[in-house]
């Protein structure tokens, strides 16, 4: 292909959009014409952090075939493939990433924040989907919801708190609601935000805004579980560190914490290990991304609509705006007037 596509480089905590050769797909490969991808909590962490090498983030992608290669026929579970086709697919492979690498590596294009997104990587899982891409765009982060779920082996009736009421918090919830809890109690903000977890699944939310006291909120969440002894099951969403150690406290005795927000090394925390860990005879759980498997199980999930995915992309910006995306999750989570509860970012080429 002789035409020319944008990628949006990342150094540091700048950013600049570039302009490269488009590739053509190698045999096993697939070029997408990018349509959104989403910004991930890990994205902005390793923003805030300060990125020291250029890098093309974007690993929650949707977007539609343009070329494909001789070999490439049908999708990861079989369905049959042609140009044109709308497909999602899983970051992490056995070979390699996308969406974490620099614009050095050859195509440069295997990031979601650019115009088009090349599947170069052998036995890349992607899925063919009839979903419109701003609920397909999901798929990445619903899977780590699925993936803490299966961990966590909720039962049926349990009592469930979620710490955060960002993307993974809210997809979260509707995981846990679907494996079968009986009470969900999210812990978050803003008020647009809860709002929608409790279209999510959410039966009780406490806004930190409204509720700053760690102690304050350790006593509405144990007031609303068995005798007061706290939740079956704690998913730490947050990715922030003293979100942690609040979790542990919420834990009844025999239950379980599954960590599910630090991907990025925010640091370490000090903690009584009896007290918080052992007294409570608790099961600790902690996720690393997702696997083929949690796609092929979360897709179909997404497909049935049962959920109100769509009101979670809050704001579509252009690929020359990224930065203001950022921005806004590093700060009060508002752009303009509007509370941002997922933002995803649209490649404009034809």
């Amino acid at each position: 292909m002789n035409m020319t596509g944008r990628v949006v480089v990342t150094n540091k905590k700048d950013f600049e959009v570039q302009e490269h050769k488009i590739p053509s797909p190698p045999p096993h490969g697939i070029l997408l014409r990018q349509e959104l991808a989403g910004i991930c909590g890990t994205d902005l962490h390793m923003w805030q952090n300060g990125l020291q090498v250029k890098t093309v983030l974007g690993h929650e992608n949707v977007g539609v075939i343009v070329a494909m290669g001789d070999e490439v026929t049908s999708d990861h579970v079989g369905r049959p493939l042609r140009e044109g086709d709308r497909i999602v697919f899983a970051p992490g492979t056995k070979n390699g990433v996308y969406g974490f690498l620099g614009p050095e590596k050859n195509p440069c294009f295997h990031g979601g924040f650019s115009d088009y997104i090349a599947l170069y990587l052998e036995n890349t899982c992607y899925l063919k989907t009839d979903l419109p891409p701003e609920v397909a765009v999901l798929t990445e982060p619903f899977t780590i919801g699925v993936h803490a779920a299966m961990r966590a082996g909720i039962e049926i009736g349990d009592t469930v708190v979620v710490q955060g009421s960002g993307a993974i918090g809210l997809l979260t919830v509707a995981c846990a609601k679907i494996s079968g809890a009986g009470k969900i109690i999210v812990i978050g903000g803003p008020e647009d935000r809860l709002s929608l977890a409790k279209m999510m699944g959410a039966d009780i939310v406490i806004n930190i805004e409204e509720v700053p006291s760690i102690e304050s909120r350790k006593e509405l969440v144990l007031g609303h579980t068995q005798h007061q002894g706290g939740a079956d099951v704690v998913f730490e969403c947050a990715g922030f560190l003293p979100a942690t150690i609040e979790g542990m406290g919420y834990v009844r005795y025999g239950g379980t914490f599954v960590e599910v927000g630090h991907y990025v090394d925010m640091g370490s925390i000090e903690m009584n290990i009896n007290r918080l860990m052992m007294k409570r005879n608790m099961r600790i759980e902690a996720i690393w991304g997702s696997t083929y498997e949690h796609f092929t199980r979360g897709l179909p999930i997404l497909e049935k609509n049962e959920f109100p995915f769509r009101k979670m992309i809050s704001h579509i910006l252009p690929l020359d705006k990224v930065e203001a995306g950022f921005k806004a999750l590093n700060g009060d989570y508002r752009l303009g007037d509007e509370t941002v509860i997922k933002i995803a970012v649209a490649g404009n080429s034809a």
